[in-house]
C-alpha cells in the first residue's frame, strides 16, 4: 500500500467521543492494514498538526473545512461500516 499517513481525531474537549472514535478507528486500520497512524486531541490541536488526515464529529467537520487538507466527519461514531467507508474513500483518492 502507500506510505504512512497521520490522521489527528478530534472533538471539542478531547474527551468522550473522540476517545470512542478513535478506539473504533484503530480498529478499522488493524482489520485493513491501512497505513494510518492516528492520534487523539481536541480541536486546539488541529491548528498544530501537521499530518494527512483529520477525523470528527460531522458538525465538527464543517466548521473545519479549509483548515486541513482531508476531514472526515462521522456521523455515528458507533457505525464501524460507516467509518469504515469513508477511510477506505480516503485511501482510494
Amino acid at each position: 500500500m502507500s506510505e504512512m499517513k497521520k490522521a489527528l481525531i478530534a472533538c471539542r474537549t478531547g474527551m468522550g467521543s473522540s476517545m470512542m472514535l478513535k478506539i473504533k478507528v484503530d480498529q478499522i486500520v488493524r482489520k485493513n492494514n491501512f497505513p494510518l497512524e492516528v492520534e487523539h486531541g481536541t480541536l486546539d490541536d488541529v491548528k498544530g498538526f501537521r499530518g494527512d488526515l483529520i477525523i470528527t464529529m460531522t458538525d465538527v467537520a464543517d466548521d473545519l473545512k479549509g483548515q486541513a487538507p482531508n476531514v472526515i466527519g462521522v456521523d455515528n461514531l458507533m457505525d464501524k461500516n460507516e467509518i469504515e467507508t469513508k477511510l477506505k474513500e480516503f485511501f482510494d483518492q
